[in-house]
């Protein structure tokens, strides 16, 4: 039996990590990292048995115990915020962590998995976005792996199976598009939150469907793929494609295409990240081709989504401007969600933030984190300006 650790084992990457858990059965699952569902985390503790458990705070630790208080097995040990995460991501006796909180949260919690060795299975691409160089650096040094969970990455993961990378040309993200695909930009200026966080295709958390909606989920994935996979901004395109069947694909120096394709399930990534060198048998149902009306494929707008186009600003000045974005993204996100400011808010507190940025080299985590909080801080008064001017 091969053990796991879950970082955001309650959200919806978690929750279909243990469904594969489950299905493959050769898999023990030995810690859970959540944030405040307490009432999710109570059900995993009770199928799965963990040995060791995390929550945000105290208070959550305390509604926890009395959810699981009357279990007729030894119940786990509970920690407490990002010690308690750090801790899951380090368990002595698992072998693969699956990282998948949302947003900067999990970044510390991942960099010390790398730092022990593990293999980590990336659903969480802002720990790239923030400092991708100091996260494989560290994965290199530590004979550590990562192997990416997110549908697009692991598709150019699977693409390049076998492929000499001086034959690659470019890489090529799908996108959905999102909400707002074919709405013009004043009905993006004026999207309320519950039009946003209709996203066409997946499920997901309000974060990152905000960032659907936005593209800024592109731009980041643009990020995060540069440092998986080796490749400049230069070399990596983003194409709309709607139906969300191929996942992505990469460009050979000869013309020819090689595409990943599969059913929208994010099952399939995660087994594969997983049962990685190896492929197995999923539950899943197969791709049926004569069900397809149609594949068609568009370019991204970037002028009615500007955060695609900030994305890849960041990405080609380097250093801690990525962590820049993100930090802004996030605290932006935040506020629309809120109903403080508006979607068209967003891209435009980033840039400001970003414009108002020095980049240095992030060369260390604590460089890092006073980037991140520094930029939370700018972004907090913008959006604050922004909510009192709408």
């Amino acid at each position: 039996m091969k053990a796991i650790s879950i970082l955001g084992s309650t959200g919806s990457i978690g929750c279909n990590t243990l469904k594969v858990v489950e299905h493959l059965k050769d898999f023990r699952v030995v810690a859970l990292g959540a944030g405040r569902n307490t009432e999710k985390l109570a059900e995993q503790i009770a199928k799965f048995k963990p040995e060791l458990v995390a929550v945000e705070t105290e208070d959550c630790a305390e509604d926890l115990l009395r959810r699981i208080s009357n279990f007729k097995f030894q119940i786990p040990k509970i920690e407490i915020g990002e010690t308690g995460l750090i801790r899951v991501a380090t368990h002595e006796q698992a072998e693969t962590i699956v990282s998948a909180t949302v947003g900067a949260v999990g970044f510390v919690p991942t960099l010390r998995a790398l730092e022990a060795g593990k293999r980590v299975a990336l659903a969480n691409k802002e720990t790239l976005v923030m400092a991708g160089e100091l996260m494989t650096e560290t994965a290199r040094k530590n004979n550590a792996e990562i192997l990416p969970v997110d549908s697009e990455h692991n598709a150019i993961h699977q693409c390049l199976r076998g492929e000499s990378g001086g034959e690659v040309r470019r890489l090529i993200l799908t996108a959905s598009g999102g909400p707002f695909r074919t709405k013009t930009r004043r009905e993006i200026e004026n999207a309320t939150r519950e039009e946003a966080l209709n996203h066409p295709t997946w499920r997901m958390g309000d974060k990152i469907t905000i960032d659907c909606a936005t593209l800024m989920n592109k731009g980041l994935e643009v990020i995060e793929a540069s440092w998986l996979f080796g490749f400049p901004a230069t070399e990596i395109a983003v194409v709309v494609h709607p139906q969300s069947v191929v996942h992505s694909m990469v460009e050979m120096v000869d013309g020819s295409i090689i595409a990943q394709m599969g059913v929208t399930d994010m099952r399939h990534a995660i087994q594969y990240a997983l049962t990685f060198p190896k492929r197995q048998a999923n539950c899943l149902p197969p791709l049926d081709f004569a069900k397809l009306a149609q594949l068609t494929f568009e370019e991204p707008d970037r002028e009615k989504f500007p955060c695609l186009a900030l994305a890849y600003k960041a990405l080609q000045i380097g250093g801690t401007m990525p962590a820049v974005l993100n930090a802004a993204n996030e605290i932006a996100v935040a506020a629309f969600l809120e109903n403080k400011i508006r979607l068209s808010d967003i891209p435009v507190i980033i840039e400001s933030v970003m414009n108002e940025h020095e980049s240095k080299p992030a060369a260390s985590l604590e460089i890092v984190l006073e980037t991140d909080v520094q930029a939370r801080k700018q972004a907090i008064m913008k959006s604050e300006k922004n909510a009192s001017a709408n």
